[in-house]
């Protein structure tokens, strides 16, 4: 059967966790075109006969290795090298108000006495709990925000085109978070900034599980050799008739632009162990963040990835496109974390993966003007043959991690 997108034609699923190797390595999103050349996928390493182990469970099994306490020491240096004496800003804190963002801003800020400045690209399209974990973050968690509104045009334009050209409605806030950071140390000139946690810890290749995330992601010699929504920056300049400046958030740093200021962009993954449920914990103590009064559709869980209505249907195309949905990605980095076993994981898997989101699917399509027909005949058209089989009752994957 064809793969599409180059996807590895052989499926197949880690031994530990229920990830299958078409997982796709999170890579600079102005690289991604609609052919997907480039693009690589979750390595699996063979154990014995039959079996594999994915590299998001070797760094799993890899950080149950390391001294804490002497990452701590290495954070506490970092930390006094940038510590402002006056009251200035002294580092960077990209996030929405969500459980990462709360708890990697919060903790620099009253356990290390660092002074934040957090910085906001906002979802797309609020939820009303996102919206309040966001005011509370800033309002009860005690930090100072400056939020970067986008020109309303651009991104639904962005949004409807990443749709069409790549189905992937999450593209614009991706490209915006990862790029907020950087470009607003570079603005303000503060060279330190703090993401949560490195890619690998969810399947990037293992050597990426560094203390600083790689220059490629947010640094450019040339901009106007990338693209956006799959379509390269100059004939979306002339299509749509916008200009450079329009696309400029939405674009890495040019090294013209950041001169002589030395920005680094950390991890605090790496220096304090990252498990997503302890950051939900922490993030309700200390800003009343709130989980969905509901469960996450396509998943069992309620707190993870909830501020934005696309959220919901960009994990439902991930399952179109490579036969991965929520569940599969939250069960298995609960199984990494011992949260659950693997036969629990995949019952949920089984039970809720793949589970069509129509709760606010009707906002999302009407904000970029798809009719509900025309995004069930895009989902059609990225299906991959060697994933998918027509049958009399619709559409069936041809390999799940419950039916191995």
């Amino acid at each position: 059967m064809k793969a599409l997108f180059n996807l590895p034609k052989k499926v197949i699923f880690c031994s530990k966790c229920v990830i299958s190797n078409q997982r796709p390595s999170s890579i600079p999103e102005f690289l991604h075109k609609p052919s997907r050349e480039g693009a690589k996928y979750l390595k699996m390493n063979k154990i014995s006969e039959n079996k594999y182990i994915c590299d998001a469970c070797v760094v799993s099994n890899m950080k149950e290795k390391i001294n804490w306490k002497l990452r701590e020491k290495e954070l506490l240096k970092l930390l006094d090298k940038h510590r402002s004496k006056s009251g200035e800003y002294d580092c960077i804190v990209p996030g929405s108000g969500g459980k990462d963002s709360v708890y990697t801003s919060h903790i620099l800020k009253y356990r290390y006495g660092m002074n934040p400045l957090t910085v906001t690209w906002p979802p797309i399209l609020y939820t009303s709990y996102g919206q309040e974990n966001f005011n509370n973050w800033i309002e009860i968690g005690g930090l100072d925000n400056v939020t970067f509104k986008q020109n309303g045009k651009v991104i639904r334009l962005l949004t409807k085109l990443s749709i069409e050209n790549l189905l992937h409605p999450f593209q614009t806030f991706i490209l915006g978070q990862k790029n907020i950071g950087p470009r607003m140390a570079a603005k303000y000139n503060i060279p330190l900034v703090f993401y949560g946690e490195s890619e690998a810890e969810y399947g990037n290749p293992v050597h990426e599980l560094t203390s600083k995330r790689d220059t490629s992601y947010w640094l450019k010699n040339n901009i106007k050799n990338l693209y956006l929504a799959g379509v390269p920056i100059n004939k979306l300049i002339k299509r749509y008739k916008l200009t450079l400046g329009d696309l400029k958030p939405y674009l890495p740093l040019d090294k013209s632009e950041i001169g002589k200021n030395k920005i680094q962009v950390h991890y605090l993954g790496f220096y304090k162990k990252w498990i997503p449920q302890e950051s939900f914990y922490y993030a309700v103590e200390h800003s009343k963040f709130k989980a969905r009064p509901f469960r996450t559709q396509g998943t069992y869980s309620k707190y993870s990835s909830i501020d934005d209505k696309i959220d919901d249907l960009h994990y439902y195309t991930t399952f179109i496109k490579f036969g991965i949905g929520r569940a599969t990605y939250d069960a298995a980095q609960e199984v990494r974390n011992k949260h659950l076993t693997r036969d629990e994981a995949i019952k949920l898997v089984a039970r809720y993966d793949g589970e069509f989101p129509d709760k606010y699917i009707n906002d999302v399509l009407d904000y970029v003007g798809i009719k509900i027909s025309k995004f069930q005949k895009l989902c059609d058209k990225f299906r991959s043959p060697h994933l998918w089989k027509k049958t009399s009752n619709g559409w069936k994957l041809r390999h799940t991690v419950y039916e191995t």
